[in-house]
């Protein structure tokens, strides 16, 4: 059993969720969440943020970040939980959705380049660099495109548990949480339902 530093950020305490390894945008969205004591928003501040996307290696440590973009990067998380909502439950998003996500995605274009590595030729697509934290929202607009358009899209789910607001990508098809600790909460209070009604 894995000790529990109770100075760290709550985040640090947070298990990871299937698919955030491969999708930041599904990190993105999860940066919104529920714990016993309340709500939790890992980007409640511009510092708050800044380290986030410093952690994600999606902007340099020395950029600062400032409020609108702040407001943008919040405004991004809003509209992918809209989207893959949306996504879940076979609807149209709302246009102000599908714009905000566009909007991400048209802020630092990408410019295809050829690489050249050690395993030879590959094309590259860099995003603008002139702004970075605009790159760090198109490069975040972008996974969520590939997540919702890909193959994956189909694994993915909100946690069914009570005030969990996660999102997830299902490892098979009778997955309903996040995580073993949600999976737990929700067998517990189904056994404590169960003894009260005795």
């Amino acid at each position: 059993m894995r000790s529990v530093d109770h100075e760290a950020p709550v985040y640090l305490h947070q298990l990871p969720v299937p698919g955030e390894e491969r999708y930041l945008s599904l990190a993105l969205v999860n940066t919104r969440f529920a714990l016993s004591h309340g709500q939790v928003d890992l980007l409640d501040d511009t510092e708050a943020a800044h380290l986030w996307l410093v952690r994600h290696e999606l902007l340099a440590d020395r950029v600062a970040l400032n409020g609108r973009q702040l407001g943008r990067l919040l405004a991004l998380r809003e509209a992918l939980r809209a989207l893959f909502a949306a996504y879940s439950a076979q609807k149209r998003p709302a246009a102000e959705d599908l714009a905000a996500l566009n909007s991400a995605l048209a802020a630092a274009p990408s410019t295809p380049r050829l690489a050249w590595g050690a395993d030879g030729p590959h094309r590259a697509d860099e995003p603008d660099a002139g702004n970075p934290a605009a790159a760090a929202l198109s490069l975040l607009a972008e996974d969520a495109t590939d997540l919702l358009t890909g193959a994956e899209a189909e694994q993915l789910t909100e946690c069914a548990a009570q005030g969990c607001a996660r999102w997830f990508l299902r490892s098979h098809g009778a997955r309903r949480w996040c995580t073993t600790k949600c999976g737990n909460r929700v067998r517990a209070a189904r056994a404590y339902a169960a003894r009260k009604g005795r």
